[in-house]
Parts: C-alpha cells; structure tokens; sequence
C-alpha cells in the first residue's frame, strides 16, 4: 500500500500547498459578477491572457460563449499557456463555458445553434502545473479533428511527455448535440460526427488527477488517459461517465494510473485500457511498476482498477457507434483490457453488463502508425493482414480478483456472461481470483483452474483463453472487422437512426467553498 499512499500524498500535498499558502504576490482576476460585484474582465480568455505564473482566475455565473476558431494552432475556447495558473468558477453549474452560437440558449441542443466546428473547449497546452474547477464546458464539436472539452495537451501525436502537473475538479464536460447525419450539422441526434469526442482529457502528460467529475455524451469516451506509456503517475477518483461510446478509454497508459470509486453507467462500454499503433505513441501500454515502486495493491502491477461501480454499460445510442476503435467496443461490456499487460482489477461491482461483465482479448490493431514514429509498433507483432499490415498486441500479466460481478451476459449469447479470456497462449498469462462469477465465464474454469490462479498478486503463470466461439463473438459485437448479420445465435443491440441525448447536467455538486485557498479579493474577502 506505500506506493497509493506515496502518490496520493504528493498529489495533495502539491494542490494544498497553493491553496493553503497562496503564492506571494499573486494576483486574483476576476471575470463576470458575483454576489453583486463586477469583475473587470468579460470573457474567459482576456483573464487567462493577462495572467502571470501563480495567478486565479475566477469566473462568475455566465454562458461564455469564449471564441477560439478553427484554423489557429491550438483552436480552443480558453486556451491556457501559462504555467501555475488556477482556473476555477465560482458555481460547478453556472459557470459554463459553452461551444454554441452566440445569442444560442446555453448548450443547445439544435442543429442551428451550434458553434464552428473542430475546436476544444478548455485546453491546457504543454504547461505545468495548472488546476481547472467548478465548471462545465458543453457544446465543442469535433466536425474532422478536435471536439475535447477539457484537454490538458501535452504535445499530441509527439511520442513525448510535455506537461506535469494538472488537477481537473469539479468539473462537468458534456454535449447537448450529435449528428443524425454523417458529416453534416444534421437533426439531432445520432452516432455520426459533427459530435462532442471527448470530455475530460489528458495526453502525453503525467502527475495529475481527475476528481469529483462528470462527462457524458461523447462519441470516443467521458474520459481519456493516454499517450504516458509507464509515467502517467494519474489518479481518477470520484468521477462519473455516461451515455458515452467508452467511459475511460485508457491507451498506450500505464505506470502509476489508479481508477478508483467511479462510477460507469449507461455507456456502449465501460472502462476501456489498450495498446495501439497509433498517434498516442508509443505504444504499448505497460502496467508495471517502473524501478522500485509498487502498486496501490502492494504488488508490482502499478495499474489499479478498484473499487468502481461499472454497471448497465449497454446503450447503442451515443455519438461515435461505430466510429473508429472506440465505436467498434463491443457493446454490453463493462471493463476490457485489449493488448493491455500488468493491470489489476480488484474490488469492482460489475453487474447488468449484457455481453460480458470483464472481457480481456488480444488486440490486432490496424491503424496506421503515426509518420513521426520512429519505431511503429513498438509492444506489438507486425502481421499481414488484407489491406495492410496488423500490430498484434498481446493482452498478458493482467490480475482479476475480489471483484463482484452479476446479472452480466443477459445478451444471451454464445461466451456472454461474467468474464471472457480470449488470448493467445503467453507466458504469463492472466488470471482470476475469487472473483463472484454467477453468470460464469469462457473459459468455464477461470476462477478454479491452477493455470489461472495468481501468485503473491502477480500472474506468472503460461495460459490462454478462448480464441474461437469467444473471439467470434466479441468480433460480431464489436463489427470491427464488418457488420454482423449472420453469425449463429448472435443478437446485439444496434444503434438507432435518430435518437435523443439527455441533456447537460446543471444539478451537480459544486466546490463546497469556492474561495478555498483564493488570496484575498473582492469575491473572497476573508
């Protein structure tokens, strides 16, 4: 357990030092009005561009329509390039910086009122140590790139890590619209982009968290962590993903990466870690402890998924089904590891998932490596496959254990049910331990054969999994490689042509003292 205290620590020592003891000379800008008191500075970006290094920002109640337009580098909202800034509203639900029109009523959902495309809402670009809270960001749509709504970028696609330190709270990311229509701002609303892609969003940056937050109606993920390989050093705690193609997707991230008491619901799939020959390089994801540390678990698998809520993750109805690998997750499934190595799942309720409850597969990625990428592939087995070549990635040294799952597999299907291992045979393999199967497992004997069983934590022992029935019906799912209309006693549930979103949150716990280690101004007189 020293490693989860350890990174923990640190974590909070490092945002309580600047809350408790506000840097010398630090100045507060102010934007919008609160209780009664105007601040200087009407939008968002004018604060943020005459803030210095140590700076708050706070924002009153508004709809900010902040400008950020296609074209420009880093086309975002709020683009925040200074290091040691503090971005926080004063209230998580009137605070709301908002990808639509101006003159559009907040976060709109019709077609007419949607803002450019390809923009980011709030973007931290390649700086340390910033903190943004108390808000929500609705409404950036990604028509052909971009679409995060809050996205600390520490260089995208550049194979290398460029930010340290970041802390998102409080925050709620959403979208009210996605196209019925492939390409085109079409009636609302369907799996096709122009869409929302991502919520909360770290790449190629390491030592941060995600706490206290809420993302949904994405059509890649609620959530993404990426682009750290073994140095993400990231904690996600007390969040919430929803009515998202994937609740967390998690690739080419490893290292100290803890995902604990969160919450996974309604969603086409839950949790999502996997390898890929990608932009996010390099790849593949590796869980071990790097040199001398250990895990939350006390062993040396350093990622940790525990103690999460992953349930009723079913719903073909959200933006992106279908859409890359992402949109081709198997629908129904709650937690997959694919060609991901060394993760530990421990202590999850996992129930009401229609296909399988825990799904870890072999990876065959297809997509084409980024052209910067001096060593595409890197993790993974080049194979020719028709079209191109594959980067098989292979899924080993993974760990279920004490994990409750229920009421998972109801799709009825051939393999579907609490647990499915489809792998290759690989030295180590991965196992299982007294984890609650009452729905079972393919194969049937995971919990109870030796093979499978770990060993002080850790998987070391050669396996492999079900490369036929389970395979076919994970591929059938997913419609990875096509669609699947014909394979035998397979029924999965397909999108809708044209479906309704729920609307964005404006009911969620806000920062219970929003003034909390503020130097002293006008909106925080104490």
């Amino acid at each position: 357990m020293w490693r989860r205290r350890s990174m923990l620590a640190v974590l909070v020592a490092a945002a309580g030092a600047i809350y408790g003891v506000p840097l010398a000379g630090a100045a507060v800008l102010r934007v919008g009005t609160w209780n009664g008191i105007r601040g200087p500075y009407k939008t968002i970006q004018a604060a943020v561009n005459a803030a210095r290094p140590g700076d708050w920002v706070l924002v009153g109640p508004g709809d900010y329509k902040e400008r950020g337009y296609p074209g420009e580098a880093e086309p975002a909202g709020v683009l925040i390039t200074t290091p040691n800034l503090h971005l926080r509203g004063m209230d998580r639900n009137a605070v709301v910086v908002d990808g639509t029109r101006p003159g559009a009523p907040r976060c709109s959902a019709q077609p007419a009122d949607q803002g450019p495309l390809d923009r980011d809402g709030v973007e931290v670009f390649k700086t340390n140590t910033t903190w943004i809270e108390n808000l929500t960001v609705c409404n950036f749509l990604d028509g052909t790139s971009e679409g995060e709504q809050v996205w600390w970028n520490g260089g995208d696609g550049s194979g290398h890590i460029g930010l340290s330190g970041f802390w998102g709270n409080y925050l709620t990311a959403s979208s009210s619209y996605s196209s019925s229509v492939a390409g085109a701002l079409g009636p609302c609303c369907g799996v096709n982009y122009p869409a929302g892609d991502y919520g909360i969003f770290s790449s190629n940056a390491t030592h941060g968290a995600f706490t206290h937050s809420y993302a949904s109606n994405m059509a890649d993920a609620a959530f993404y962590i990426g682009a750290c390989q073994q140095v993400c050093d990231q904690v996600m705690q007390d969040d919430q993903g929803e009515n998202s193609a994937l609740c967390l997707s998690s690739t080419n991230a490893g290292g100290y990466l803890l995902v604990e008491n969160s919450e996974c619901d309604n969603n086409k799939t839950g949790l999502v870690s996997n390898s890929q020959n990608n932009d996010d390089w390099p790849s593949p994801q590796i869980g071990l402890c790097p040199s001398g540390q250990t895990g939350a678990l006390g062993t040396q698998s350093c990622t940790v998924w525990m103690n999460n809520s992953v349930h009723d993750n079913n719903n073909p109805n959200v933006p992106g089904n279908g859409s890359g690998l992402s949109g081709g997750a198997p629908t129904g499934t709650g937690m997959i590891l694919a060609g991901s190595t060394y993760v530990t799942l421990s202590g999850n309720t996992v129930t009401h998932n229609g296909a399988w409850g825990e799904l870890i597969a072999d990876l065959p990625d297809q997509e084409a490596p980024a052209d910067n990428n001096p060593n595409p592939c890197q993790g993974g087995t080049f194979v020719p496959a028709p079209g191109g070549e594959t980067c098989y990635f292979n899924a080993y040294g993974n760990v279920s254990e004490n994990n409750r799952l229920s009421g998972n597999g109801f799709f009825g299907n051939p393999s579907n049910g609490d647990i499915g291992l489809s792998t290759m045979e690989h030295s180590p393999g991965n196992c299982f331990s007294n984890d609650s199967v009452p729905d079972g497992t393919d194969p049937s004997d995971l919990e109870t054969n030796p093979s499978y069983q770990p060993s002080g934590g850790m998987c070391t022992s050669a396996n492999s999994g079900d490369q036929g029935v389970l395979a076919a019906q994970v591929l059938c799912d997913s419609q990875l490689v096509g669609p699947c209309p014909g394979l035998p006693g397979a029924s999965y549930p397909r999108p809708d042509m044209q479906f309704s979103l729920p609307p964005v949150p404006s009911n969620l716990p806000t920062m219970p003292d929003p003034c909390a280690g503020v130097p002293r101004n006008p909106w925080c007189p104490r």
